[in-house]
Parts: structure tokens; C-alpha cells; sequence
């Protein structure tokens, strides 16, 4: 857009603009899967009052691999932390619209005659791609959206290639530098929830640490008199 003489055109410059994309566009898809599994896992009935925290972290856990860094039971509810579970809003839609996005992205490109690599296509002042978009938006919602995915992809369903395809070069570069390392991580963590037993036996255990430091301390001071 006229900001740059010129862009950089090495493959390092590449890998550092595809990483921070990727942070941007990638991280997010676990996360904006997972909101939806839960709130229809609820509706399901599979999930109700007496695990709603636990298959949050569990979901949480398997997608993107982290857990709670304090443990938590089913008196918390972290579910509600995220405004669309407590406001029934449906999050699907922005999971959706970020493999979408790459699938215009690769038809407005090839529209625009684009023969570079997906992640250098510039479509910025190209008259073809924008008719194309234009004439897919001038639909607003009088069609259904296969009707709008057609007329700018030329196909009714949604596909993650062109996500993939953006995002090789990184995807190539990941696997060479870890190569020598144990990536990802289990399917089944662990749970982060404890059971009541484990929440006895972690109260009863903290019940007699405290009552041994208390006895030491008395002695101390005893000794000391």
C-alpha cells in the first residue's frame, strides 16, 4: 500500500511474518473448536452439573494442551469466564470464518492471476479480485452462504487446503527444527479436577501437617523456656 520501497523477499522475513500469523490465526482454532464441543456436549445432556468444570479443562487440556495452573473443582465454573457460554452465544462461527478466510483469500488471489506463493499474494488494488468480492458481498444475507462461498470459490463447501497451503512453508520449517524433539502432548491429560477422595485425603493431609507444625513449634518454645 505504498507504506515500504520495497518488501522483503527472503525466506527468513517469510518465517517470521507466517510465525506471527500464525499466533494471529492458527493458535486460535483449538480454542474457537472447543467452545461449541462443550456448550453442545451440554445439550447433549453428556455433560451436566456435576462435571461441567471438569470437561471444560478436559477439552482444554486435549485441544490445546494446557491446564489449569491451580486446581480447580466443580465449584468453580471457568466455562463462564468466556461471555458466550454464559450469554448462549455460538462460537462455531469464529472458528468457521477463520479457515473461510483463507479459502477467499485463495480464490481472490487466483482471480487476481497470482502465480506467487498464497502467504505474498497481494490483491491490494486489483480490479478482478475486487468485483469478485464485491459482487459475493452484494448478496448480504438474502442467499444462503453456499450460494456465497460459490460465487467467490466456485465451490459450495468450506475446505482448511488453503489454510495449509498459507501456511507450508512455516509447517516445513517447524518440522526441521524439531525434528530432534518430543513435540505435542497426550490425547488424555490428566484430569486437573481432584475427586472427593482426593480432596479428603489432600484436607487430611493438610489437617496433620499443620497440627505436626504446631506441635513442633510448642515444643520449641518449651525447650526453650
Amino acid at each position: 500500500i505504498g507504506l515500504l520501497d520495497e518488501v522483503p523477499q527472503d525466506s527468513d522475513s517469510d518465517i517470521n511474518f507466517l510465525l506471527k500469523m500464525a499466533l494471529d490465526k492458527v493458535a486460535f482454532l483449538p480454542f474457537g473448536y472447543l467452545i461449541d464441543q462443550w456448550r453442545w456436549s451440554v445439550f447433549r445432556g453428556d455433560t451436566n452439573s456435576s462435571n461441567y468444570n471438569q470437561h471444560w479443562w478436559d477439552l482444554r487440556c486435549r485441544f490445546q494442551g494446557i491446564s489449569s495452573p491451580v486446581k480447580r473443582t466443580e465449584e468453580d465454573f471457568d466455562p463462564g469466564a468466556k461471555y458466550h457460554i454464559p450469554g448462549n452465544t455460538p462460537y462455531i462461527r469464529y472458528f468457521v470464518s477463520f479457515v473461510v478466510q483463507f479459502q477467499w483469500h485463495e480464490a481472490l488471489c487466483r482471480e487476481a492471476g497470482n502465480t506467487r506463493p498464497l502467504h505474498r499474494c497481494d490483491i491490494y488494488n486489483n480490479t478482478n479480485a475486487g468485483n469478485k468480492l464485491r459482487e459475493m458481498l452484494r448478496m448480504g444475507s438474502s442467499k444462503p452462504w453456499q450460494d456465497a462461498m460459490e460465487a467467490i470459490t466456485g465451490q459450495r463447501t468450506m475446505s482448511a487446503k488453503p489454510l495449509v497451503n498459507y501456511f507450508d512453508p512455516l509447517l516445513k520449517w517447524l518440522k526441521e527444527q524439531n525434528k530432534e524433539e518430543n513435540t505435542g502432548w497426550s490425547a488424555s491429560c490428566p484430569s486437573s479436577i481432584p475427586t472427593p477422595s482426593a480432596l479428603a485425603a489432600g484436607s487430611a493431609n493438610l489437617f496433620i501437617s499443620i497440627t505436626c507444625f504446631v506441635l513442633c513449634v510448642f515444643f520449641a518454645f518449651f525447650q526453650i523456656r
